[in-house]
C-alpha cells in the first residue's frame, strides 16, 4: 500500500464511558451523579489509531460523531488536518461551530493529528516544532465539594509533599464553607498558589464581590463565577474584584475569546484544546490572547495540553491535574500519572503521538457504550 493511501482515513468510532463519582457532586443546579466522557478512534488504512477524549458533560459526543463527523472525515489524509476540521466544520457551521458540536469535532482533530504524529514516529510537541518539557502545574483539590477544612488541608499537604506548589478548589455548598476551605488550604504553606472555581454558581456581582472580600487571604485567582455567554457580568466582576478572573472553562466556538477581551473581562483566558477546536484553532485563541496582554491557563487534560503548549513554545501555561480517585477526571486517573519537582511537572515522555491514552482495562471496568470495540482494539494494539 502506498503511503499515500495508507494515510487516509478509514474509520471515526466513539465510544461513551460513565464513570462512578465518589459521592454526587453539587453545584448549585448543576447535579453530576457522574462522569462522562467522550473517546474517539481515527484509524488510517495502514491500521494507525490516533485518539482524542472529552468530558462529554452528558451531551451527545459519540452520537454527533457517528452520524455526522465521521462520514466527512473518512478518505481524508491525515497529514492535513487544518483542511480537513474547517471543511467539515464549514459543512454545517449551525453544529459544529460551538457547544456539544464543536467538542465532537475537538477531539476528531487532536485524534487526527495524534494518528499523522505516530505515522512520523514523533511526539505532538515535536512535530508541533518543540519540546516535552516541565511545565508549572496545579493541583486540583477540594473534591468532592462537601469535605471540609481537615480534609482539604489533608489533600493539600500531600500536593505539597508531591512537588506541587500550586492548588485550586471549587465553590462548597455555601459561602461560608467555601471561604472556610480557601484558607485551610492557603494555610499549608506561605508559597502556595491558591485558585478558586466558582463553578458557575453565581448570579449577582455583588453576591460573588462580597464573597471574594470576605476571604482572608490572597487568592491567585477566581475563575468561572458566572453561567458562560455574558461577558458584560464578568467585566462588572473584574472591576470590583481585588484578584484575577479568569473564565472560558470548555467553551469556544464562535466569539470566544473576542467577546472576553473586547470587554476587557478577563486576567486570565482559560483554554481547552478538547473543547475549543483541538490543535487546529488553539493556536490563533493563543494569538488573540498575547495580542490582548493577558495570561492562558488550559483546563484539564494535562496529557494533551503538555505536549500542544511544549511543542507551541509556551512552557509558561500551568497544567491542572486532579487527585486520583477525588472525582475530578476518572479518565487521567487511569493514564500515567504525573511526576512534580517544586511546581514543575516533569517532561513527558517522547512517545509516538500523544502517547498512552486509552486504558482498556479501566475502560472495561466502568460502564460502556462501545458499539465499534474500540476498547478491544486498543487491547489488541497494545499486545
Amino acid at each position: 500500500m502506498s503511503d499515500e493511501r495508507g494515510r487516509q482515513i478509514e474509520a471515526v468510532d466513539a465510544l461513551t464511558v460513565r464513570a462512578p463519582v465518589p459521592e454526587v457532586i453539587r453545584f448549585g443546579d448543576w447535579v453530576m451523579e457522574h462522569r462522562e466522557f467522550g473517546l474517539v478512534r481515527v484509524r488510517t488504512r495502514d491500521g494507525i489509531c490516533g485518539y482524542g477524549f472529552t468530558l462529554s458533560r452528558d451531551g451527545p459526543i459519540a452520537e454527533m460523531i457517528h452520524d455526522y463527523i465521521a462520514p466527512r472525515y473518512v478518505g481524508r489524509p491525515t497529514d492535513e488536518p487544518k483542511a480537513a476540521f474547517e471543511s467539515v466544520q464549514r459543512s454545517n457551521l449551525s453544529c459544529l461551530i460551538g457547544g456539544i458540536g464543536l467538542r465532537a469535532l475537538s477531539i476528531v482533530d487532536l485524534a487526527v493529528w495524534d494518528a499523522e504524529a505516530k505515522r512520523r514516529g514523533l511526539p505532538i510537541a515535536v512535530m508541533l516544532g518543540g519540546s516535552n518539557v516541565a511545565m508549572p502545574v496545579t493541583g486540583i483539590a477540594g473534591y468532592p465539594p462537601s469535605i471540609g477544612p481537615a480534609e482539604v488541608i489533608e489533600q493539600v499537604e500531600s500536593l505539597y509533599e508531591q512537588g506541587y506548589r500550586r492548588v485550586k478548589l471549587p465553590m462548597a455548598p455555601d459561602a461560608a464553607r467555601s471561604k472556610a476551605r480557601l484558607e485551610a488550604a492557603v494555610s499549608v504553606s506561605d508559597d502556595l498558589w491558591v485558585g478558586c472555581d466558582g463553578a458557575w454558581v453565581f448570579n449577582a456581582v455583588d453576591d460573588a464581590v462580597a464573597f471574594l472580600e470576605s476571604l482572608d487571604m490572597t487568592l491567585g485567582w477566581f475563575e468561572d463565577a458566572f453561567p458562560p455567554g455574558n461577558a458584560r457580568i464578568i467585566a462588572a466582576l473584574r472591576e470590583r474584584s481585588p484578584f484575577p478572573i479568569a473564565f472560558g472553562d470548555e467553551q469556544g466556538g464562535a466569539h470566544y475569546p473576542e467577546s472576553l477581551i473586547a470587554h476587557s473581562a478577563v486576567d486570565f483566558v482559560r483554554v481547552d484544546v478538547t473543547t475549543m477546536g483541538g490543535i487546529t484553532s488553539i493556536g490563533d485563541i493563543l494569538a488573540q490572547a498575547d495580542e490582548a496582554g493577558l495570561r492562558v491557563a488550559p483546563h484539564m487534560n494535562a496529557l494533551e495540553h503538555a505536549q500542544i503548549f511544549g511543542g507551541l513554545g509556551r512552557p509558561d501555561l500551568p497544567l491542572e491535574w486532579g487527585i486520583v480517585g477525588s472525582g475530578v477526571d476518572q479518565f487521567a486517573d487511569s493514564l500515567a500519572q504525573p511526576v512534580v519537582r517544586d511546581g514543575l511537572m516533569d517532561p513527558l515522555p517522547d512517545e509516538p503521538g500523544f502517547g498512552r491514552l486509552v486504558n482498556p482495562d479501566w475502560l472495561r471496568s466502568v460502564p460502556h457504550d462501545d458499539p465499534a470495540d474500540i476498547i478491544g482494539e486498543a487491547a489488541a494494539l497494545e499486545g
